[in-house]
């Protein structure tokens, strides 16, 4: 019983329930890849990208964590996270997270060598995002190429090369991610600026943050209308780009600069039925 309480621990240290996010665009560039020719649907190679995505994304986390340790205890949002509640010690999550850079380097070299080079850089993004914040406002931005790597690493993992439907599709999760975190840190606008942290809320304020986001989540139209033509795309493909979209649109719309209690719902509800429906959609119209 104790051994399952640590290890739910650690399932709350990375929110595992977060993956949801990016993980369905994973699964779409994964799709597009065994679809290419000369490619095919083999489960080892699936559960060697789940590896990774789950490897890096844990690595990603418990690197914040880890580095915001003293942060977070000073924000009333986010003191009772792990470690500034004391329920792991920073050295736990900082072999944590060691194992799982460790990890995610050793499945990346067992997929193929592009993987393997592509695999620092990747490090160096997912895991630099946790200390831009103390240096640019940029840093939504940063954790949304965090998350654009789904797409596309899944793609090259099976194909071993580039192709444009995948890179739309990373740029599809990196407006939609950094919109969408923009968001997310509007509570923060106040303690940002008492730490001297960098956020656009805590730069333009709670109003221009929330227009930034709404024109960075409008320019996925325009790439959802360019996949379409350069993927072959069907009508699935378009009913699942309208769900996408109207929950984006509704996201917006059930929160205001002066009423902040349903930007979990925004958050997290919207966000997460939005990649599942778009995921379903995109995955069967390619493949049926």
């Amino acid at each position: 019983m104790s051994i399952i309480k640590e290890i739910s621990k650690y399932f709350s240290l990375v929110k595992f329930a977060h993956t949801i996010f990016a993980l369905p665009f994973a699964f779409i560039g994964f799709t597009l890849a065994i679809c290419e020719p000369g490619s095919s649907f083999t489960w080892f190679i699936f559960v060697q990208i789940l590896c990774c995505m789950v490897f890096a994304r844990n690595s990603a986390m418990g690197f914040n964590r880890y580095a915001d340790r003293v942060i977070d205890a000073m924000n009333p949002r986010t003191s009772k996270r792990e470690i500034p509640s004391g329920r792991l010690s920073p050295k736990s999550v900082k072999i944590f997270t060691i194992v799982n850079i460790i990890l995610f380097l050793a499945i990346a070299y067992s997929i193929n060598l592009l993987c393997f080079l592509l695999a620092f850089p990747a490090l160096v993004v997912v895991l630099g995002y946790s200390y831009l914040k103390r240096f640019s406002y940029i840093c939504h931005y940063v954790l949304g190429l965090s998350l654009s790597i789904a797409p596309i690493g899944a793609f090259v993992a099976v194909t071993g090369y580039f192709a444009t439907p995948a890179l739309i599709l990373s740029g599809m999760v990196f407006l939609w991610s950094s919109g969408f975190d923009i968001l997310y840190s509007l509570p923060d606008e106040e303690i940002d600026k008492k730490q001297n942290l960098h956020s656009i809320p805590g730069r333009f304020g709670r109003i221009a943050a929330m227009r930034i986001s709404i024109v960075t989540h409008a320019l996925i139209i325009p790439l959802l209308v360019w996949y379409f033509f350069v993927s072959g795309a069907g009508f699935l493909f378009i009913i699942g780009s309208v769900f996408f979209v109207g929950l984006l649109v509704y996201q917006h719309l059930i929160i205001s600069p002066k009423d902040l209690r349903r930007l979990n719902s925004a958050f997290f509800t919207s966000n997460g039925i939005a990649s599942l429906i778009f995921a379903v959609f995109a995955i069967l119209d390619k493949v049926c």
